[in-house]
């Protein structure tokens, strides 16, 4: 199962502890790679195509359609499920769409471009920081690869997760 109600906070000690343990360079993405690897080389809304279904993703499909895709029609299974659960994306990630909203390293920004390549700074934890990729509550619009949420590091919601990075960012 993904980890769940976490906060950014709560993920940034558990990475410092798991770097001195491992004496590697783990951290979490920045918004632009984690959606660069959600993508997967695609172009389109979803690494699935146009349109996503409760067959590719956990997200809440009784709810809003998205595209007249079809999405309301699936399943609303009201909690995360195991990783894997989903077909991966072309580069072999799994759950980039859906089951639970992914902490990335970046401040929130009003008009993202995509281009920022360094994380937020730790010490300013009034900033909002961004979240990707949906998750089992929300509609199936929220897990469009360049869809974004924002929260304050120290907020643990029941949808909350993260994905590991390994490596320093680009500078």
């Amino acid at each position: 199962m993904p980890v769940e109600q976490v906060s950014e906070n709560d993920v940034q000690d558990f990475i410092n502890k798991l770097n001195t343990q491992t004496g590697k360079s783990y951290r979490l993405p920045t918004e632009a790679e984690w959606e660069y690897a959600a993508r997967a080389g695609t172009t389109s809304p979803f690494y699935t195509g146009d349109c996503i279904n409760t067959q590719q993703a956990n997200y809440d499909g009784n709810s809003q359609d998205y595209n007249n895709c079809g999405a309301k029609t699936g399943v609303y299974k009201q909690t995360t499920v195991a990783v894997g659960s989903y077909p991966a994306n072309p580069w072999g990630l799994y759950d980039m769409a859906g089951n639970v909203w992914e902490w990335t390293c970046s401040a929130y920004v009003e008009n993202y471009d995509g281009s920022e390549k360094q994380c937020s700074s730790k010490n300013d934890a009034s900033t909002s920081r961004v979240l990707r990729g949906g998750s089992w509550y929300y509609l199936a619009r929220y897990t469009r690869s360049a869809r974004r949420y924002r929260s304050t590091p120290v907020n643990r919601l029941i949808n909350f997760g993260f994905r590991f990075a390994l490596g320093q960012t680009a500078s």
